[in-house]
């Protein structure tokens, strides 16, 4: 189940976020603070995919946009990972040169 999506530029500023459980508004800056720190700090030869407290996170970088996206420990990895592809696949049909 997917918990959480974020897009984030590499200066670290959401530019969006979507959580799918309720977290109050001062936990959710604290946990995209946190999580964009460990997906930023990252090099490209390291896998996208982290184990983070109770929950994998499964991050793919497109130029200066990092999309992030939370899920529970039973949900396949590379399932998600290839949602985030088509994901920005369809933004950029709909915006062009997303």
């Amino acid at each position: 189940m997917i918990k959480f999506f974020l897009m984030v530029n590499k200066q670290g500023q959401t530019r969006l976020s979507r959580y799918y459980e309720h977290v109050e508004i001062n936990k959710r800056t604290m946990l995209e603070a946190e999580v964009i720190k460990k997906c930023l700090s990252r090099s490209k030869d390291q896998c996208s995919f982290i184990e983070y407290k109770d929950f994998k996170l499964v991050y793919r970088q497109y130029a200066a946009l990092f999309v992030v996206v939370g899920i529970n420990e039973t949900e396949n990895e590379m399932a998600v990972y290839e949602l985030i592809h088509n994901f920005v696949e369809v933004l950029d049909k709909y915006f062009s040169r997303v």
